[in-house]
């Protein structure tokens, strides 16, 4: 006999990854007063936290979600811009310090 895999409502998850977000429990605590796994109410907290209101759209996994990737993949385009601008003062500095 195989267990079907609970589904949760967007509304379930934002209000489980405020509490976790807020500190008001523990994951430990939080996840088994709720019956599920750690790891995932960690996932959840982490989604909620980076995407906000947006997080967990539709029924599927935001991983799936065009519009989540493209967030994630401006966010990673605008973390190497701010490491190209600092290697580029960086290697200024260089050479005006061997100049």
């Amino acid at each position: 006999m195989t267990q079907r895999r609970k589904r949760y409502d967007k509304q379930f998850k934002v209000s489980a990854a405020k509490v976790v977000l807020s500190g008001e429990m523990t994951v430990k605590d939080l996840s088994g007063e709720l019956g599920i796994k750690d790891s995932t109410l960690r996932r959840w907290a982490c989604e909620y936290e980076e995407m906000g209101d947006d997080a967990f759209p539709g029924n599927g996994s935001p991983k799936i979600n065009k519009d989540y990737e493209i967030a994630k993949l401006k966010k990673k385009v605008e973390e190497l811009e701010r490491e190209n601008e600092i290697l580029k003062n960086f290697r200024a500095f260089l050479s005006q310090d061997h100049a």
